[in-house]
């Protein structure tokens, strides 16, 4: 059996297609608050732990339409965001499940024509350090606990989403590059994505 080319070798060959929205799908669902969110309104993330099946049912959409890429369900786990909700001691293990969970659809997926790729979200999370609303230390290892639990889970890129503040940014890689070091995973790529105000 042919070994599937890496994410970055088969970016250097097509134009890939990535999933789309996640969140936009929970929202639409008429959900159990109590039972299937664990009492943790808008913590979308623990629905790696309460609903597999329907996270899986999103990763399955996504590559039966034709998607390369689909993103893991951990835009907001880290252990800032996760500090609001009494998670944080569940960081990597949501992680870690919420990238395996993917990587099975992609695997599964995947054809010698067509290899299928887990991106593992980052978020911007909801405390700045530069705003003074937490340091750039704990940012920095919250973010390295969430990459710890994306990289053993089976992610092939990192995907740091809709981010607006360069000390976020830089907390976010950095706490990558710790967990990919640590890991002796130096070889998974960071990506970066910026959402621009019309303002700039």
């Amino acid at each position: 059996m042919t070994a599937r080319p890496t994410f970055l070798e088969r970016l250097s060959q097509r134009v890939l297609l990535c999933d789309g929205g996640t969140g936009t799908l929970i929202q639409a669902e008429d959900w159990d608050v109590e039972k299937d969110f664990m009492g943790l309104e808008n913590c979308s993330e623990i629905l790696v732990a309460t609903r597999p099946d329907f996270v899986e049912k999103v990763h399955r959409a996504y590559f039966e339409a034709g998607a390369d890429c689909v993103e893991t369900n951990t835009f907001g786990a880290n252990k800032v965001v996760f500090a609001e909700f009494d998670l944080v001691e569940r960081t990597y293990e949501l992680n870690r499940d919420a990238a395996a969970i993917a990587r099975r659809l992609a695997d599964e997926y995947s054809t010698p024509e067509q290899p299928r790729y887990v991106l593992g979200s980052v978020g911007p999370g909801t405390k700045l350090a530069s705003l003074g609303h937490t340091s750039y230390d704990i940012l920095e290892e919250s973010y390295a606990e969430q990459a710890r639990g994306l990289i053993d889970g089976g992610i092939d890129c990192f995907l740091l989403e809709t981010n607006q503040d360069l000390l976020t940014i830089k907390a976010a890689i950095n706490g990558c590059k710790i967990a990919r070091r640590e890991k002796g995973r130096e070889d998974i790529p960071i990506f970066v994505q910026v959402t621009i105000e019309t303002t700039g």
